[in-house]
């Protein structure tokens, strides 16, 4: 017996057509026509805009239909993974695009690029909970563009362990940018943080006046070294299975590096250091 999938709201076709059309991350014109000829779907503008097209073909198919059913389907065969198994972070991608949208229908794309059941969300705040990934929560974090600069292709292509892995470099890639210096790992931290003998660092996070701004300073370079060897010379040296990150520890490491960037934002090289 077939079940009859209800109608979606105009608002959610085209929410939909926008991820699977969207301009920088979204199938090709080409593409598009292929699918709609392969599920022999009508094509009613073949000439408009991506998102247009693709918007409008929905809402023929369901119109005549009366159902969503040729729609998912749809977004089945455009989510197969076996189409993204040279760019699987585009599949992560368009997957937390759309379950965004498709939470108001209490559906969603699993890992399989099924479109399957899923929680109801009756507010914006509910959609973007329920439809909620690492990247996303990043974003919503505010977290520093050099932190996704070094690791969003890692953090789509959930591999929590390199994540960690580029995070923790793009710290000594900054130091080594903000100041010239050569070096790696402590010794690069050394170098450029820790106050030293003559208790000036080459970059200081503030003016060094007090003992708390003093206490400060040697606080941040302890944290670096700390990131360094929690999660830099294990996760280069250990062999991957050996290392387990869950989602909850990659935020956190995540969010940490992007705090030490913030800091550094506001450095100052100290051009008399050592």
């Amino acid at each position: 017996m077939t079940v009859l999938q209800p109608p979606w709201s105009y608002p959610v076709l085209k929410a939909v057509a926008d991820v699977l059309a969207d301009t920088s991350d979204g199938l090709t014109g080409r593409e598009i026509g292929d699918l709609l000829a392969r599920l022999r779907m009508e094509d009613p503008i073949p000439t408009a805009t991506k998102r247009d097209r693709l918007a409008e073909a929905f809402v023929a198919r369901q119109n005549k239909d009366q159902s969503s059913k040729r729609i998912i389907t749809f977004i089945f065969s455009a989510m197969e993974p076996v189409r993204y198994r040279n760019q699987p972070e585009l599949f992560t991608l368009r997957q937390d695009r759309l379950n965004e949208h498709l939470a108001f229908v209490g559906l969603r794309v699993n890992d399989r690029g099924q479109v399957a059941k899923g929680a109801v969300a009756q507010t914006l705040d509910e959609a973007s909970r329920i439809a909620t990934s690492i990247r996303d929560e990043l974003l919503r974090r505010k977290c520093h563009p050099e932190v996704l600069r070094y690791c969003s292709v890692e953090v789509l292509m959930k591999a929590h362990f390199h994540a960690c892995l580029e995070a923790t470099k793009s710290i000594f890639a900054r130091l080594r940018g903000l100041t010239g210096a050569t070096g790696d790992g402590a010794a690069l931290i050394d170098a450029t943080l820790t106050l030293g003998k003559s208790g000036v660092p080459m970059l200081a996070i503030n003016s060094l006046q007090t003992q708390t701004e003093k206490d400060e300073q040697t606080g941040l370079a302890n944290l670096v070294k700390g990131l360094n060897g929690l999660y830099r010379n294990p996760t280069a040296h250990d062999p991957r299975l050996s290392r387990s990150i869950s989602e909850d520890e990659l935020l956190e490491v995540l969010t940490m590096v992007s705090m030490v960037h913030r800091r550094l934002d506001g450095a100052r090289r100290v051009e008399a250091a050592r």
